[in-house]
């Protein structure tokens, strides 16, 4: 049997990484294949990161032209995760529609809590932590990603605005190092750890776990200090807070590039920003009174495989929302206070329905998991006003931070909220225009569905025990069982909802009692 093939972009504010692998799809574990990074610094010249430079973008979608190559010619499958810097951009769209005509590559931009969840991903694969409860950090050039877990579960992740990048535009610039920009760039850090801080207390941690390119190259000083060999495995290496203090001093006290990169194991390419990095980490370990760190070699792209391969191939054998997924729904939908009867009747309707209609609408199990989150959020909207519900529901879901959705996800998912009553999808709609033709699609096929689930509890009294279909010449004939007393009345709520159901499928409903 043919193992497929992943590529996995990480599009970060410093650098580009490209991994390829190859899946084991009834393990769900993976064989790395292949490596590239490429410095881009596509977070260069704009210290708020609210807009990419024309040279940072060309740059940009000249990497991702070689990975797409690289991809292409190892027969595999793409996905590219932006953070940061395309993350804050105000031109970001510029870069993602450049990304699809020059490279062939669609981009995803992941928020920065869900880029904390793909770092954690990866090193619970990479580092023998999974029965700890870790404190994990990864400092990237636009933002830092903090995450406390233990195996699957996540107690508290975030992403603060914080990096090498962006400190060392605010305050070293092009200039030598000099003791009142160092004090400046401690105190600023400060201001921004207090919420970290109050969180490590409250989640007891085993271990400190630290990856990606400035700590990983903290840690190479570190190892040829103590006389390890140069780009030696890092995986798994332990160094204390003295000698992270130690490297620190040396870095600050080489005022200038030309005097770092005299630095044993430092990397050329980081010179000019690694003192911002550092003070960082520095101060992070104050700040959260860290003893030691252990590295771990795989991050953010490695998480990004592990997520895709979930959703790719291990899908086929669940019912429901992934455990992550399911759970940061289900915390939304309680922070704003659901019918949680109606929504779970409503929603076991609505993929009795998606599974009834595979022939029609020939969705995966990926839109499934969309339809399953939009229904039981469908209503989320009530706890702001019941009038134009709908639209708050489509807010309130676009703006929360939930794990294991990508921001594009949360939009689909949002719009099929939306969509469950009142006006069906137009192009008038910006939310719904913004996306593409065949993300449009998937919205008016899922909306479809869950209109006709919603309507068929129209009473809110879970009357309706259970369906099924007759599919026969141009004409989809529900077919409804349930309880005798409320059952014409649901049947009236579902017909009333079933036009856009005619329109995207082309058929003809109708209901009628077993």
């Amino acid at each position: 049997m043919i193992k497929p093939r992943l590529a996995a972009i990480d599009i970060g504010t410093n650098s580009f990484h490209l991994v390829i692998v190859e899946v084991d799809t009834n393990t769900g574990k993976f064989n790395i294949l292949g490596r590239e990074k490429e410095s881009v610094r596509l977070g260069s010249g704009s210290a708020d990161m609210k807009h990419l430079g024309k040279d940072a973008m060309d740059r940009g979608i000249a990497a991702l032209k070689k990975f797409a190559a690289l991809a292409d010619s190892a027969g595999a499958q793409v996905r590219a995760i932006a953070t940061s810097a395309v993350r804050e951009a105000m031109n970001q769209h510029e870069f993602i529609i450049r990304a699809r005509l020059e490279a062939g590559i669609r981009v995803e931009v992941a928020s920065g809590i869900e880029e904390a969840r793909y770092i954690y991903l990866g090193i619970l694969q990479s580092v023998p932590v999974f029965d700890k409860t870790i404190l994990m950090i990864d400092i990237g050039g636009g933002s830092t990603e903090f995450l406390i877990g233990k195996g699957r579960d996540i107690y508290y992740d975030n992403s603060l605005k914080l990096g090498a990048i962006r400190l060392t535009e605010r305050f070293f610039g092009d200039k030598d190092t000099d003791t009142k920009s160092v004090k400046a760039c401690r105190e600023y850090i400060k201001g921004f750890m207090t919420s970290v801080t109050r969180e490590s207390k409250q989640h007891k941690y085993d271990i400190a776990v630290g990856s990606s390119g400035t700590i990983m190259n903290l840690a190479n000083i570190i190892n040829i200090k103590r006389g390890g060999e140069a780009d030696a495995r890092l995986n798994n290496f332990i160094f204390t807070k003295d000698e992270l203090y130690g490297a620190v001093n040396d870095i600050i006290e080489a005022g200038t590039i030309k005097q770092k990169l005299k630095i044993p194991g430092l990397d050329p390419a980081r010179a000019d920003i690694i003192t911002a990095g550092a003070i960082l980490l520095e101060q992070i370990f104050k700040e959260l009174k860290i003893k030691e760190m252990m590295i771990s070699e795989y991050a953010l792209r490695e998480g990004i495989v592990l997520d895709t391969i979930e959703k790719e191939f291990m899908l086929k054998d669940k019912d429901h929302l992934s455990n992550i997924r399911y759970n940061s729904v289900m915390h939304l939908a309680e922070n704003f206070r659901i019918e949680k009867e109606h929504s779970a009747h409503v929603t076991g309707l609505a993929l009795k329905i998606f599974d009834l209609t595979k022939k029609l609408h020939k969705l995966g199990p990926a839109e499934r998991e969309y339809l399953e989150a939009a229904t039981i959020l469908h209503e989320v909207g009530g706890f702001v006003s019941h009038s134009q519900h709908h639209r708050h529901s489509y807010y309130i879901i676009r703006n929360a931070e939930m794990l294991g959705f990508t921001e594009n996800e949360k939009e689909i998912v949002a719009n099929v909220a939306r969509y469950h009553r009142k006006s069906h999808p137009k192009l008038k709609h910006p939310d719904y225009a913004k996306l593409t033709s065949d993300e449009q699609l998937v919205i008016r096929k899922l909306a479809a569905i869950l209109r006709i689930a919603d309507g068929l509890d129209r009473s809110h009294t879970s009357s309706i025990s259970d369906i099924d279909l007759v599919n026969d010449d141009g004409k989809v004939s529900f077919v409804i069982k349930g309880n005798a007393e409320n059952i014409e009345l649901e049947i009236w709520g579902a017909s009333s909802k079933k036009k856009l159901f005619e329109e995207v499928f082309g058929v003809e409903v109708e209901f009628k009692t077993a």
